[in-house]
């Protein structure tokens, strides 16, 4: 016989929405249950940016000084190359945070870091290798989940179920919410490579003709994107592994001597990069946010950061309805409504870099020349402060407005 549970609120996913949101919740009295389909979080993400939107609201909560003794790097600036010009794109010193960087951390220690934050609270269940597998759906309304757990069947009813499981949500299917495709003209090989003393520190990215090559500074290693044409990874691979690792070293010549490391394909990571959204994120009983609400482009690595102002919104507006039973449809189309407009104009900025910088890039076969806004940048330093508090803040940022309830 399975377990059941009951809560106030039941989240899919413990990813940045899923633990941001439960930890929240907790913190403001409610009990929740989170429910996580692996054993830990030791995966590879592509998104370990912590940009100063999420750094200022670990500040707002009192966390920031316990959570930047984790290990990171900073960011103070997004450098790269175009074609055979060095170029700076943002700068992030002039931003209204504490934090004027973008903090460069495995992923797993933020959703770590979160997790045992939210254990503080009595409210809060945190069940890992828990996945769901179908919704509960009584009188019209989602009135919780099951899942499958080490224990065997779990059926978890709650007043609100919120599906945070990511790009390929199962809970947004099982809900029959329709997805509107905005489409991405590239995928992702996702690697390592290690860090050597006298390796420049900087993170930073080289646009070449057809190929796009960024660097993540993780410390002892460099986590790389090998950007590609969308479907062309049968070609990469008919290559061979040898012209791959000769592509590396062109697009960075300091790395030449250390792409043997990749020894084989398994090695190397697809990631299938997809742009889209939900018109409506919510049905009674249930409410999508982050990537299971509108995936985004990797382009200014504003994921994991959008899916953590989503996660602050909805708790803000969600936190004192679920207290009192009184969450409502219009309660879940209010965090909607907040959220929207951000998750379109950021998506319509990727989608436009999409068609006319990576697009142009993968395609040219010839000498790349930076197209007017890049010079621009380079020629008026005081222009980078734009692209510095689109990337750093995003659109409509979040602040905490939900009151600590110890009891």
């Amino acid at each position: 016989m399975g377990q059941a549970l009951t809560t106030q609120c039941c989240v899919a996913g413990g990813g940045p929405a899923g633990l941001m949101l439960g930890f929240l919740l907790a913190r403001a009295g409610v009990d929740v249950v989170v429910l996580e389909k692996h054993a830990d979080f030791l995966r590879d993400f592509r998104g370990d940016t912590i940009h100063p939107s999420t750094l200022e609201l670990m500040h707002e909560l009192g966390l920031l000084d316990e959570f930047l003794k984790l290990p990171h790097e900073r960011a103070e600036t997004l450098t790269g190359r175009y074609g055979d010009f060095p170029v700076t794109i943002a700068d992030f010193g002039h931003l209204p945070t504490r934090c004027k960087f973008i903090a460069l951390m495995p992923q797993w220690d933020f959703l770590d870091f979160l997790a045992d934050r939210g254990r503080r609270y009595p409210g809060f269940r945190l069940l890992m290798r828990a996945e769901v597998t179908d919704l509960i759906e009584e009188g019209g309304r989602v009135a919780g989940v099951r899942a499958a757990a080490p224990g065997g069947p779990l059926e978890v009813r709650a007043d609100l179920t919120v599906g945070c499981d990511g790009r390929r949500s199962d809970v947004r299917e099982r809900a029959g919410l329709k997805v509107e495709t905005l489409g991405a003209p590239m995928d992702v090989m996702w690697f390592k490579l290690p860090r050597k003393p006298g390796d420049r520190q900087q993170t930073g990215g080289a646009f070449l003709p057809g190929r796009i090559f960024v660097t993540l500074n993780r410390g002892d290693y460099w986590q790389c994107a090998y950007v590609i044409p969308k479907g062309s990874i049968e070609e990469v691979h008919r290559r061979g592994l040898e012209a791959f690792r000769a592509d590396i070293a062109v697009a960075v010549p300091d790395f030449a001597d250390r792409t043997i490391e990749i020894a084989d394909w398994e090695q190397v990571k697809l990631l299938t990069v997809a742009v889209d959204r939900l018109n409506r994120w919510h049905r009674p009983g249930l409410l999508c946010i982050g990537d299971a609400a509108h995936a985004m482009s990797p382009i200014g690595g504003v994921g994991v950061n959008l899916a953590v102002q989503d996660a602050v919104a909805a708790a803000n507006i969600l936190a004192e309805p679920l207290r009192t039973g009184t969450v409502k449809e219009a309660t879940l189309q209010a965090v909607q409504d907040r959220r929207m407009f951000p998750t379109r104009a950021t998506q319509r900025i990727q989608v436009a870099m999409q068609n006319n910088i990576i697009s142009a890039v993968l395609a040219e076969r010839g000498r790349l020349t930076p197209p007017l806004p890049l010079r621009m940048l380079q020629r008026f330093p005081f222009l980078r402060r734009i692209p510095a508090r689109l990337l750093g803040l995003g659109i409509r940022p979040e602040h905490i407005r939900t009151p600590e309830r110890l009891t």
